[in-house]
């Protein structure tokens, strides 16, 4: 069983695919195909995804059952103990120059002072 998403690819990679898999939702792909046909495909959306972004679930012998690829995401896949994760990236903490507790009326007066 393979299961690729793919976000913000060409529509000629997703022809491609539907070649293979059958799309479910846009831009979700579900088929069962072998191992090597599982291959070419990953390396078609390696080629053809450009500045989009793809996840590869497949099916593989172990205890989880599965494997991961991810093509120009932020998730990425680890290791941990054997176990196939895919790890979010953290949060970015946003700084503001003002202090907390403003109100919105003093904020727009003081942006309003600073220009």
């Amino acid at each position: 069983m393979v299961v690729v998403v793919l976000t913000a690819c060409p529509a000629g990679l997703r022809g491609h695919l539907t070649r293979w898999l059958l799309e479910v939702s846009p831009g979700v792909y579900v088929g069962k195909v072998s191992a090597r046909v599982r291959e070419q495909l990953w390396l078609q959306i390696q080629d053809l995804c450009k500045d989009g972004r793809a996840i590869m679930i497949h099916s593989k012998r172990g205890d989880q059952g599965l494997d991961f690829r991810v093509h120009k995401h932020d998730w990425e896949p680890v290791n941990f103990d054997g176990v196939h994760l895919i790890r979010r990236p953290a949060a970015p903490s946003s700084q503001s120059p003002m202090r907390k507790g403003w109100s919105n009326a003093s904020k727009y007066r003081h942006a309003r002072k600073v220009k």
